[in-house]
């Protein structure tokens, strides 16, 4: 295969977050080039829960039932909590909770798939949409940067052959020790060594003895004991054991060894083990200074290492992906300013800033916690790509500030609106072929959702459309249904039949109108949120 001299962007790592990034870049029709070092994806299981947000963005790749056919069954999402596995007066409990009214708040709850499992379907998809252009065993070797371009040079691990590439952008996703992060010169700050961990992958007929508790994960209350991850809740295993550095036990490269720690943290003294491989890592909570240097960015692990007690971590670096894809797509083709990549960081870095805080609190409280599956679902955005009610035609004013970065709202127990920078809510809709949700409305470009069918709106799409800014236009009914039954579009949303929102391709609320206003007022709204000069 002929190596790619040039291309748009830059992807460095093949994880979940580069792995996405490349599938939503294709979908929006951006050239470019993913490399990864390893020559195949991992084998043990890393994160594992995948939340609802980042279904929701699975639903728009095309791989949901993929990926749903990879994980645990819904049915065992749970978190067992007992002094070993056959603890009679063991606790188990679930993720999230629906809204208080009862309304179902997402078309696609989060679920159990290990990264083992979750990486071969993105690696298939981002194939198919790429082709060549997802490159395992290349590595990043080094670049530079000038004000209008990347260099970097790519080493193929199985020729040794060096290629120069030229990028539009960088994106690392190339993990904690991220050396894009480092050769931007970007810095990350935070506490490292909160706890250390060896990490043994093992085989063991564990199925009949948690037949009656099954769980996703199964937290160990006595102190040491570690805890087990479920990959099939019958043969195959994880078994978290933790360790002291100062002390070390070189023991824990015998397998003998390891089997009787199994068997010590599960109770069961004479249960038969196969120790399969095992790797060791550390909890660490750190956050990057930055996430753009010049033509470089940084998203995932690279942007922000998140202790897994909370189920997060992965997730927040999906939805970096989500958040940055339609922005490169739109720099890339012309349709928006370099300045909407500041909007990256401002949306991001505070909503990662939040989730290393909650996930910190959860790793000092003894008595166990609860991993909130729609967490993520309540992030509201401040930026310029976002346009605050009343505040469309005032330049460079984006919504009201939530903190000192401009960061969102403090993520919480997730209720539905339609708040600018909010997500825009789901209602299931039915007698629509392919669409089961609102959210199956939106994209791949800007969506302008109504609650019935307007000439005048339709007047402003057309004229945004005619400056080279396409938006649909999306009404949700024929103009007989104006129901404001709990659930319904126009009662989470409160807005009146001639109003509608604007929704971004990442599915997030631009913002909000009573009314089609004077000619002209969404072209100059989309120019504003796209930074174009006015």
């Amino acid at each position: 295969m002929r190596f790619p001299t040039t291309t748009r962007v830059l992807i460095a790592g093949g994880g979940p977050v580069g792995l996405t990034l490349s599938v939503l870049l294709s979908a929006y029709g951006v050239d470019h080039l993913l490399v990864e070092a390893r020559p195949e994806v991992g084998r043990h299981p890393k994160a594992r829960g995948v939340s609802a947000r980042s279904m929701e963005v699975f639903r728009r790749c095309g791989v949901e039932d993929a990926i749903r056919a990879a994980g645990l069954p819904a049915d065992q999402v749970f978190f067992y909590r007992g002094r070993d596995l056959v603890d009679p007066e063991f606790v188990r409990d679930g993720t999230g909770s629906p809204a208080q009214d009862g309304t179902e708040l997402t078309p696609s709850p989060g679920l159990i798939c290990s990264q083992d499992a979750l990486e071969p379907v993105l690696l298939r998809r981002a194939r198919e949409a790429g082709g060549d252009r997802v490159r395992f065993g290349t590595r990043l070797e080094s670049f530079g940067q000038d004000v209008d371009q990347v260099h970097a040079v790519l080493m193929d691990a199985s020729t040794g052959a060096r290629h120069v590439v030229r990028a539009d952008w960088l994106v690392g996703c190339d993990g904690a020790g991220s050396g894009v992060r480092a050769g931007g010169g970007v810095a990350m700050a935070g506490p490292v060594g909160l706890g250390h961990f060896l990490s043994v992958r093992f085989e063991a007929p564990l199925g009949p003895v948690v037949a009656d508790r099954l769980s996703a994960s199964y937290f160990l209350t006595r102190p040491g004991g570690g805890g087990f991850l479920a990959v099939d809740n019958d043969h195959r295993w994880i078994y978290q054991h933790p360790f002291d550095p100062a002390r070390p036990d070189e023991r824990l490269a015998d397998p003998a060894h390891l089997a009787e720690l199994v068997r010590g943290a599960a109770g069961l003294p004479e249960l038969p083990v196969t120790i399969q491989d095992t790797m060791t890592w550390r909890m660490d909570a750190q956050l990057a200074d930055a996430y753009r240097s010049g033509r470089v960015l940084l998203a995932g692990d690279a942007a922000h290492v998140i202790p897994p007690t909370g189920g997060h971590g992965m997730n927040t670096g999906i939805g970096d992906a989500d958040n940055l894809a339609w922005k490169l797509a739109a720099i890339t083709a012309g349709r928006a300013g370099t300045r909407l990549l500041d909007s990256y960081e401002a949306e991001r870095r505070p909503v990662a800033r939040q989730v290393i805080d909650i996930s910190l609190d959860n790793s000092r409280n003894r008595s166990g916690y609860r991993i909130d599956d729609e967490l993520l679902l309540s992030a509201v955005y401040r930026s310029g790509a976002v346009i605050g009610e009343g505040e469309a035609g005032r330049p460079g004013h984006s919504a009201a500030s939530g903190g000192d970065d401009g960061g969102p709202t403090g993520l919480s127990a997730y209720r539905p609106s339609g708040t600018p920078g909010a997500r825009a809510p789901h209602v299931r809709l039915t007698g629509r072929p392919g669409v089961d949700s609102t959210l199956d409305l939106v994209g791949p470009g800007f969506t302008l959702v109504t609650q019935a069918p307007d000439d005048a709106w339709q007047r402003q799409a057309d004229d945004a459309a005619a400056a080279g800014l396409a938006v649909t236009l999306r009404p949700l009914d024929d103009g007989r249904s104006r129901e404001e039954q709990p659930g319904s579009w126009r009662r989470i949303c409160q807005v009146p039949d001639g109003g509608a929102l604007l929704v971004r391709p990442d599915g997030h609320i631009a913002g909000r109108a009573e009314h089609p206003g004077a000619a002209g007022q969404l072209h100059r709204v989309l120019r504003q949120v796209l930074a174009l000069p006015s």
